[in-house]
């Protein structure tokens, strides 16, 4: 410990005699802050937390003289002299009432870091669940864990999260507007935690230089913790979240408890300098001429740029993604293009705040703009020469700007193209924004000239759970006759109790974003579900979720294409579990004839089919958890049953997983009958948690393929990586061996 105990003694004295410490003129200049924002004054030492008669907390950050020791023991004296934010109160499943495993939290700085400290109570330490070591997984939060967020500007509208498990697996969020979330924001954090027989205790170490901050010395930052325990099924916070918001409630701002007390460093501008090299050796029996253990090498750099302490620029040179997982495979039953999400993460960094109009392109809602244009055509790369971004904020306005110029590609004839991106956002009211979004690509998809799109959109929130979203927006692209323009409203009640949404889309015959996604042309879609969900007081049953739902979607003449009637009943169990029946009503207008699968061909017409489903998820305290499903029923002039493993996890210790996924289609129709099975698994092996290596194996009958996708990932130092990468594809058709290549890609992270 770099703090001795002598001095730390000494410095715990100064500090509980209040009346003669410099923190004494803090607290009345805080308090007199406080005061202007509703909280009470700030606590007196030893205390760190004050509570009103409600329960809503006002919290306070304790200085010291230096850094400390992070290993999770909390032995240290300060430990013991302040006493800790505690009195955590239940989201789920008693909201409102005192956690059943409680948690005590302190918050420490000095001059160059902020140190969070926390001992969670556990009355069942051996029931804990805790399997996932990755960086940002999202089964860390299926892990017992603690997470932190932070309302840095105190705007109630965005923050930053830092979560941890009992097994010191690390994650990290940047979100705003509650559901635009940012997991691959990496700020540079350390954490260590520790397991006894009352639980489990962190120690975690954020430097400033990793924060971003209004600049003032004195702070009040927005403040919660949210605690998870899974064997009980138990969601609890620091300040009281209301019911129903559960494990998202560390996400609304609004519900943070002050935070009083900071002394900050200024807001720095960080330079970091990432250069990387990569090499590799292909072999491809799908091009012409054929490529045999083709070595390869190159080399590149990311650079990111603090502007100000609130504009941030990336710049990229020779932008590289060999080290990104493959997609997971999809089999498609329906007449329109498939969605496969952004993995690659220049594009996910920040990416919420490029989403438009409530929609992100996996259902009808098109995606004005859908990173996956850039760098790929037709599922194959296309070299990055460079390109730039800024995001940042200044006052009220959010704001980004993206321009990335990819070469050609031979294999699939695609053009050097330049593409650009504008965002801007504007804080209103309370919790919503206005804003505009305008794309543009200097050679569009068939080489006939630029195509430019450009919108306005509305995120209007009130009070707690209500919602409206909209967009207008319009294309210039090479098209067919008709209109160019979409626009949605969308309105979305979500209380505990009670859920409404209704929606009205219209996406015209030659609406053609060609830097965004659209699954649908030529469409006017009317929807609306209503959800009834009561708890009961049951030792077994915690809730009974009931949906009903319709979709009524019209092309540009009025002509009924589609008409889908769904009923849901659910049961949600106090152990996590979950089981959901549901009936489903349709209709669906062919225009054209409709190729479903190899060699069988639907005719024009309309098609009237219905089908029942059970499903049941297995809860992730178990140590194989996921969710199975069996639907039968008609299917167009014809039958169809569905078997399906989805989100499946057998846990075999903490660093060793395999997550299995399997769904069968077997469909008989008039113009003949087939199977599609689309299996794999993702086997991970994680020995610390700055190194992995995981194995994706993937096996579609529809595609007539299996394919491999194994990645060794190590973080040798904060932010530096080492990656190596073996893809194989293979046909099963009788072609054989298809393609391979081996990567192994090296960067470095400079901070300056």
């Amino acid at each position: 410990m770099i703090v001795q105990r002598a001095a730390g003694t000494a410095v715990l004295s100064l500090l509980l005699l209040s009346s003669v410490s410099p923190l004494a003129a803090q607290s009345d200049s805080a308090a007199r802050q406080a005061t202007v924002v509703g909280a009470l004054p700030m606590p007196t030492l030893p205390d760190t937390v004050a509570r009103d008669a409600n329960g809503h907390a006002t919290v306070r950050a304790v200085a010291l003289p230096g850094p400390i020791a992070i290993n999770g023991t909390l032995d240290e004296p300060f430990y013991t002299a302040v006493h800790p934010m505690s009195g955590f109160l239940q989201a789920e499943p008693l909201n409102g009432q005192l956690a059943e495993e409680q948690t005590d939290v302190w918050i420490f700085f000095d001059k160059a870091t902020l140190y969070i400290a926390a001992r969670c109570h556990e009355s069942h330490p051996e029931r804990l669940v805790a399997n996932e070591l990755r960086r940002d997984h999202n089964n860390i939060i299926q892990n017992d864990n603690i997470a932190f967020g932070f309302d840095t500007y105190l705007d109630k509208r965005s923050g930053l999260v830092f979560e941890t498990s009992p097994i010191g697996a690390k994650l990290d969020v940047q979100y705003a507007y509650a559901g635009q979330n940012n997991y691959d924001w990496n700020p540079l954090w350390t954490v260590k935690v520790q397991r006894d027989d009352t639980g489990w205790t962190v120690e975690a170490a954020i430097p400033f230089k990793s924060l971003r901050y209004g600049n003032v010395a004195e702070q009040i930052w927005g403040f919660n913790v949210r605690r998870a325990s899974r064997w009980r099924n138990e969601v609890s916070y620091l300040n009281p979240v209301p019911l129903g918001f559960g494990m998202g409630g560390i996400f609304r701002s609004e519900m943070s408890a002050p935070l009083l007390g900071l002394e900050v460093p200024p807001s720095s501008r960080v330079v970091e300098i990432k250069p990387y090299v990569v090499g590799g050796v292909v072999s491809d029996r799908t091009v012409t001429p054929v490529v045999a253990n083709d070595p390869s090498g190159d080399y590149g750099l990311d650079v990111k740029y603090g502007i100000t302490p609130n504009i941030t620029a990336d710049l990229t040179y020779k932008t590289d993604f060999a080290q990104v997982e493959a997609d997971n495979q999809q089999v498609n039953l329906t007449r329109f293009s498939l969605f496969f999400p952004e993995k690659r993460d220049f594009f996910t960094e920040n990416q919420g705040l490029f989403n438009f109009g409530g929609g992100a392109g996996g259902g009808d809602v098109p995606a004005m703009f859908y990173s996956r244009r850039i760098g790929l055509s037709s599922g194959r790369p296309v070299p990055i020469v460079g390109g730039g971004r800024v995001t940042g904020r200044t006052g009220r306005l959010s704001f980004g700007a993206i321009s990335i110029r990819a070469d050609d590609e031979p294999v699939t004839g695609t053009a050097p193209t330049t593409f650009s991106v504008l965002r801007l956002k504007r804080d209103v009211l309370k919790r919503s924004t206005i804003g505009l979004i305008v794309t543009d690509r200097t050679v569009s998809l068939d080489g006939r000239g630029r195509s430019a799109t450009m919108g306005a959109d509305a995120r209007l929130a009130f009070f707690d759970n209500l919602l409206v979203n909209a967009y207008w927006a319009r294309t210039n692209a090479p098209a067919p006759a008709g209109r160019d323009t979409s626009a949605r409203v969308h309105l979305d009640y979500s209380a505990d109790r009670f859920g409404l949404q209704l929606e009205q889309l219209n996406v015209g015959a030659r609406f053609n974003p060609e830097v965004g996604f659209v699954r649908r042309l030529d469409m006017e879609q009317s929807s609306g579900s209503f959800r009834f969900s009561p708890r009961l007081k049951h030792p077994i049953v915690r809730k009974v979720p009931m949906v009903a739902a319709l979709n009524y979607v019209t092309n540009g003449n009025r002509r009924l294409e589609t008409r889908a009637a769904t009923a849901e009943f659910g049961v949600d169990f106090q152990n996590s579990d979950h089981f959901e029946v549901g009936y489903s009503a349709n209709y669906e207008f062919l225009p054209r004839p409709f190729a479903i699968a190899s060699g069988v061909v639907l005719p024009v017409g309309g098609y009237d089919f219905q089908s029942g489903r059970v499903q049941y998820d297995f809860g992730r305290q178990r140590p194989v958890s996921g969710t199975m499903s069996y639907e039968a029923g008609s299917f167009y002039n014809g039958t169809k049953q569905l078997w399906t493993v989805s989100g499946a996890r057998l846990n075999v210790g903490p660093r060793f997983s395999t997550e299995p996924t399997a769904s069968v289609n077997h469909v008989t129709l008039t113009q003949g009958a087939f199977t599609t099975t689309l299996v794999g698994s993702r086997v991970t092996f994680t020995m610390t948690p700055m190194m992995f290596v995981s194995t994706l194996l993937q096996y579609n009958s529809a595609a007539r393929s299996v394919s491999v996708n194994a990645r060794l990932r190590w973080e040798y130092v904060l932010g530096s990586e080492l990656f190596v990468v073996y893809n194989e594809q293979r046909d099963t058709a009788g072609a054989g061996f298809q393609n391979r290549s081996i990567v192994v890609k090296f960067n470095r992270m400079f901070r300056l």
